[in-house]
């Protein structure tokens, strides 16, 4: 047999043998993830994502989840768990999350899915350089603020008044109240603001709104105001007062439309951050990202119940249809 032949052979094996070690010595990366609530529907998107990107979990890939349940307190503890644990990326799902493994002073590189303005909230220096060991997604688009109060008006055309309930603690309301103050006056129509503080009994806060003549609600959407949604949901129907937000899961659990980001598409974008990060990219290198794919759900089911028709212009429109 051809020397040559044999010599390659034996260098490919051993080629093929040293390439089996170092995979076999590698470690998988280990990312940390933490959320505020009990959804896993954020998690799956980016688990999701970084399939897609060549990361298969067991294999080069640990992912470890931390839920904190709607409980503040047991979300600071995992936060803190999680960074003591040291993993090579934080990612967060929601503002109590993100807040939380800040405060532990954690260096570790911190990705995010966000709903408020992570500049105001003193996360970053700026979408375009953050600065920090902070980046992700914001959902926060203040165009779609005046999209919502323009598709309220096109669904019901003798609207006049309209009440806005938000978090007044929330980063980027602020923007949020005047691109609605705005839109409502471009279209003639009237307001009022009613707050959710923290801590506040939410039906002191819904009952005036019942009294105040307003003929639809428009919920600026953030993590604490979703766990709200269905009781904003059944004071909607019960009072016949359509109401409207942001992301498709208040649609989706009894309110009557949303327009805005969709967030499983955010959260699965979170994984080319961690990517790049993986691969060597600083978070203070990475801009944060604002929403690119947005939805419009509409409930058929509420509207019927509340005995509103969504006109034909706007349902077809519409890129899902609960019914």
């Amino acid at each position: 047999m051809n020397k040559k032949i044999i010599g390659f052979g034996l260098g490919a094996l051993v080629l093929a043998f040293v390439g089996v070690v170092e995979a076999q010595q590698s470690p998988p990366f280990r990312i940390g993830w933490i959320s505020a609530g009990g959804s896993s529907e954020g998690i799956n998107a980016f688990r999701e994502g970084m399939r897609d990107l060549g990361y298969v979990e067991g294999r080069n890939l640990i992912i470890d989840a931390r839920w904190g349940e709607d409980s503040n307190e047991r979300t600071e503890q995992l936060a803190a768990e999680l960074v003591r644990s040291n993993p090579r990326v934080i990612v967060t799902q929601a503002g109590t999350a993100v807040f939380a493994v800040r405060r532990t002073g954690a260096t570790i590189p911190i990705v995010f899915g966000f709903s408020g303005d992570p500049v105001e909230a003193g996360l970053v220096d700026s979408l375009a350089r953050p600065g920090r060991n902070l980046t992700g997604m914001s959902f926060l688009s203040l165009e779609l603020v005046g999209k919502r109060v323009e598709l309220l008006k096109e669904t019901i055309p003798s609207l006049k008044r309209i009440a806005i309930l938000a978090n007044p603690q929330h980063p980027g309301e602020k923007g949020e109240r005047q691109a609605s103050q705005a839109a409502v006056k471009a279209l003639g129509l009237a307001f009022e603001y009613f707050e959710v503080r923290p801590g506040s009994d939410f039906d002191d806060v819904l009952a005036p709104i019942a009294k105040s003549r307003s003929e639809a609600i428009i919920v600026f959407p953030d993590a604490g105001m979703l766990r709200r949604s269905e009781r904003i949901a059944a004071f909607a129907v019960k009072n016949r007062i359509p109401a409207m937000s942001g992301w498709a899961e208040f649609a989706e659990r009894g309110n009557l439309m949303t327009y805005g980001p969709n967030l499983r598409e955010g959260y699965r974008r979170l994984a080319s951050y961690v990517d790049k990060i993986l691969k060597g990219t600083k978070p203070s290198d990475l801009p944060v990202e604002l929403p690119m794919k947005l939805e419009l759900v509409i409930n058929l089911k509420t509207a019927k119940q509340i005995g509103l028709t969504i006109p034909p212009n706007v349902l077809a429109r519409a890129d899902k249809v609960i019914k």
